[in-house]
């Protein structure tokens, strides 16, 4: 697992594509995924806060809450944006804040009330994905050659048994900017412009419009 700031040090521009779509009304909104105590899942929507530090989730007293104290994993996915199809994706490990400065700064800073029953979380990342559709959208009829989507992906590093730990690495092998190919490009299948040659011989194969076997009238 790496926090926040450990992803957006390894993945700079990932980590600003993924809070761009977290925060593109303003505050953090997201759907956020835990796992009931059935194994079953449970989504619910939330404010994520985002700071340089990490990511946290104010949490009131609720089934979801219940879900992350006895099992910490969730899936937290943006919501869809206006103008596209694309969407962020994080996977990870969620367990409560206890450092007191930590809690006192962010409840002060985004006026928690102290009258509501919450409580602070700190969402752990194991898995990030971004997904752009481009300008087909994300309905596979819209789909086309000339728009493919892509995705980017990154996993957090498997712990070490070395003293220092490894940094984070990246499975990202393209770029953010949606790829265009020229409008004027020629079709990927076409006709071939040459008239092929007419095979010769007595087996060679007749014309479509010529029966195979032609009689004489004596």
């Amino acid at each position: 697992m790496a926090s926040w700031s450990e992803f957006a040090t390894a993945e700079p521009e990932l980590a600003s594509a993924i809070r761009a779509l977290l925060q593109q009304y303003g505050p953090g909104m997201g759907y956020l995924a835990t796992v009931r105590p059935d194994g079953g899942p449970r989504v619910h929507p939330v404010s994520p806060v985002i700071t340089d530090q990490g990511l946290y989730c104010f949490v009131v007293e609720s089934a979801k809450r219940r879900d992350l104290e006895r099992d910490g994993r969730f899936a937290l996915h943006s919501y869809p944006p206006e103008e596209s199809d694309d969407e962020a994706y994080l996977t990870g490990h969620a367990r409560p804040v206890t450092d007191q400065p930590t809690i006192t700064h962010l409840s002060d800073t985004l006026r928690a009330s102290p009258a509501v029953d919450w409580r602070l979380f700190e969402l752990t990342i194991e898995t990030a994905m971004l997904r752009r559709h481009g300008p087909a959208g994300a309905l596979p009829l819209a789909m086309s050659l000339r728009f493919p989507p892509i995705t980017l992906t990154w996993h957090a590093p498997t712990p070490s048994t070395s003293p220092t730990p490894r940094p984070a690495t990246s499975t990202t092998t393209v770029s953010l900017v949606t790829p265009t190919r020229p409008r004027n490009t020629a079709p990927l299948l076409q006709a071939p412009t040459t008239k092929p040659a007419t095979p010769t011989g007595p087996h060679a194969e007749q014309p479509a419009n010529t029966p195979r076997f032609a009689t004489t009238r004596t």
